[in-house]
C-alpha cells in the first residue's frame, strides 16, 4: 500500500486549476482534489470551491496552515510579504500541501496551459513529481473558458473585477484591483489597510505596494486617477477585440500594470 501512486489536483478558485480538475475528473477517477485555504480568500473564491465540489462529486480537502498569517507576520518581524520575500505562498499554501502529501509517491497535476511560458511551483520533495496535462495536451486559453463554459461552472464572479485568484490582501494586485476590492470588498480592504504600518523614527514604510499605501490609495482623488486610467486604457489597449467578455478585458488590460508573475500555487 506504501508504494502506491496518489494523484492530487489543487484547485485554487482560479479558472486554470478548475478546468484541469474538470478535465482530469475521468482521466484519473482516483484523483485527490485540495484547495489550500489561507483563512483570508474572497467570499467568491469559497462559493466557487463550494460549486466545483458539487460539480466533481468528491470532496475537496481544505488544507489549512497550522498558524494563520497574522502568527506568520510577527515571526517575520511585521514584514509584509512581497514579490522579494513570498513567505505567505511558503507558510500558507506550500507547507501544508507538502504536509497533506507526507512522504506517498505523488503525482501533483498543474494547470499551466500550452501557451504559457513558466513553470510555475514544484515542490523539491523527491516524493512529488509534477504533471502537466494542458501543456501535454495542447490546452490553450480559449480551451480553458470553452471547458468551464461547457461544464456549467462558467468562471468565478470575481473575474468581473480581477484579473487572478488569491488572498483578498495580494501583494500581486494591481491599482484598479485594490480600487474593487474597496469598492466590492470594503470590510476587506479596511482589513488589509489594517496590516500596512509606518515607522515614524525611521520613516520606513510597511506597506502592500512599495509606491503606495491602501491609504493614499484610497483618496477620493487618487480613486479616481486610478479609474480614468483603468478605463481609458479598456477602450485603447491593443489586446482587447470587440466582443470580448469582461474577463478577457480585465486580463488584457490589468495585465498592462505589473509583469511581476505571482506564483502558480496561487494564481492559477
Amino acid at each position: 500500500m506504501a508504494d502506491t501512486v496518489r494523484h492530487v489536483c489543487g484547485i485554487s478558485g482560479g479558472k486554470d486549476s478548475t478546468a484541469l480538475a474538470i478535465y482530469m475528473r475521468h482521466r484519473v477517477p482516483e484523483m485527490e482534489y485540495f484547495f489550500c485555504d489561507t483563512g483570508a480568500e474572497l467570499k467568491e473564491t469559497y462559493e466557487y470551491i463550494d460549486r466545483v465540489e458539487v460539480f466533481l462529486g468528491k470532496p475537496v480537502q481544505r488544507l489549512t496552515p497550522e498558524r494563520d498569517f497574522d502568527h506568520w507576520l510577527q515571526i517575520f518581524g511585521n514584514y509584509l510579504p512581497s514579490s522579494r520575500m513570498r513567505w505567505c505562498t511558503r507558510k500558507l499554501k506550500i507547507e501544508p500541501f507538502e504536509k497533506f502529501v507526507g512522504s506517498d509517491p505523488v503525482i501533483s497535476y498543474v494547470g499551466i496551459r500550452a501557451d504559457e511560458d513558466r513553470e510555475g511551483y514544484i515542490s523539491t520533495k523527491p516524493n512529488i513529481t509534477p504533471a502537466f496535462p494542458f501543456r501535454e495536451d495542447g490546452i490553450r486559453l480559449n480551451d480553458v473558458y470553452r471547458i468551464l463554459e461547457e461544464s456549467g461552472l462558467g468562471i468565478p464572479k470575481y473575474y468581473e473585477w480581477r484579473s487572478r485568484s488569491g488572498c483578498y490582501f495580494c501583494f500581486f494586485q494591481r491599482k484598479a484591483e485594490w480600487a474593487g476590492l474597496k469598492e466590492r470588498h470594503p470590510d476587506d480592504f479596511e482589513k488589509a489597510k489594517s496590516y500596512e504600518k509606518l515607522d515614524t523614527i525611521t520613516g520606513e514604510r510597511f506597506t502592500w505596494n512599495q509606491k503606495e499605501s491602501l491609504d493614499e490609495l484610497a483618496e477620493p482623488e487618487r480613486l479616481k486617477e486610478i479609474w480614468a486610467k483603468h478605463e481609458k486604457m479598456m477602450s485603447t489597449a491593443s489586446k482587447v477585440k470587440p466582443g470580448d467578455s469582461l474577463f478577457n478585458i480585465l486580463g488584457a488590460v490589468l495585465d498592462e500594470e505589473d509583469d511581476t508573475e505571482p506564483c502558480t500555487i496561487c494564481s492559477l
